[in-house]
């Protein structure tokens, strides 16, 4: 055989002795669909494995009108949290067959519109959107264009589609009150990139915890403007200075209270014994921390699963949009970060 030629079905219906229907139907993962047995399967699966078969993908776009890729757009690859959702949409896609195609807006709403229209111009399937989370109206024009939809993390009360988030306000609430029931009565709170849902959410349950424990919120103690490690650091710079100290940081993120930990240990501090910290979002090195971290632990792995099924179901009713919205629970881990005062 000509190694330069294209493998085709019918090479391979050819080398095993079956169909050429046989092969399409083995190779597209209708097998089980049509009762081919599964001697039948492995034999056309070596064999195309064997012959070096590659499908023409654009061909079968031109015949299905997809292209079995979605897009994926995270705010900061950098980060944990997001690099763990996109690992699970990933393994979620593999099992079917699915490409991603992904993209870091590196928390810049501009890149974000450039990154969504990019992925039109490739035709994918859908798009799962981890959104800088101040402006939505792109989002909007992309629901409308009858693409199919999902956004994770941050989310848009005014956006009528899909979306996959954490309870943030819950997680927020339960963070504070155990600071309060460990005596603490000034905690300060280093927040992230604000007027997005999330960090709105977190912002509220803070204050909320207050007023159910009849303690005033000192405005001077709420810092921060990104969800990133220098905000954090800078962030706890600001507050480690104020006389009295705060007896207590809530971090808005797990790269926040990274940088905040940086901070303390500059200042010749100790965790929990001159300052406690609870985390948001629970991370495996949290445990491992020379002073292992009380966090706030979302469903992150969950997350991405659930908004790749959201996707794959409006992909498979054509575009019909599902305005579903998934609020998933947090979960306090109790480590050492958090003393008790008298």
């Amino acid at each position: 055989m000509n190694e330069n030629r294209q493998i085709t079905l019918d090479d391979i219906a050819h080398h095993v002795g079956v169909s050429r229907t046989t092969v399409s139907r083995v190779l597209t993962g209708q097998a089980a669909r049509y009762r081919i047995s599964s001697q039948t399967s492995e034999n056309v699966s070596q064999a195309a494995l064997e012959l070096g078969y590659m499908p023409d993908q654009l061909a079968r776009a031109l015949r299905t009108r997809r292209t079995n890729t979605i897009g994926l757009i995270i705010p900061d690859i950098s980060n944990p949290f997001f690099s763990t959702v996109a690992r699970n949409i990933e393994i979620q896609a593999r099992k079917i067959g699915t490409s991603i195609i992904l993209s870091d807006s590196q928390e810049d709403t501009q890149l974000e519109i450039e990154s969504t229209r990019l992925l039109q111009s490739r035709k994918v399937d859908g798009l799962i959107i981890c959104p800088v989370g101040e402006e939505f109206e792109h989002l909007l024009n992309l629901k409308n264009s009858g693409l199919p939809l999902v956004i994770i993390d941050r989310y848009f009360p005014q956006l009528d589609c899909a979306y996959v988030v954490s309870d943030n306000y819950r997680g927020a609430l339960e963070a504070l009150s155990y600071f309060f029931e460990m005596n603490h009565k000034s905690v300060a709170f280093i927040q992230g990139r604000s007027n997005t849902s999330v960090n709105d959410d977190r912002v509220r349950g803070y204050r909320d915890a207050h007023a159910k424990y009849n303690l005033p919120v000192d405005e001077s103690l709420i810092v921060g403007d990104s969800f990133g490690k220098r905000n954090g650091y800078i962030g706890a710079k600001i507050l480690l200075t104020k006389n009295p100290r705060p007896t207590a940081i809530f971090a808005a993120s797990n790269l926040i209270s990274l940088g905040a930990m940086s901070a303390i240990q500059e200042e010749g501090l100790k965790i929990p014994d001159d300052i406690s910290i609870i985390s948001f979002d629970d991370q495996p090195y949290s445990e491992y921390l020379a002073t292992p971290m009380t966090t706030v632990s979302q469903q992150t792995s969950e997350a991405g699963e659930i908004a790749f099924r959201l996707l794959q179901a409006q992909i498979k009713q054509e575009g019909k949009h599902s305005t579903e919205g998934i609020v998933l629970p947090t979960e306090l881990i109790f480590r050492k970060s958090v003393k008790k005062l008298d």
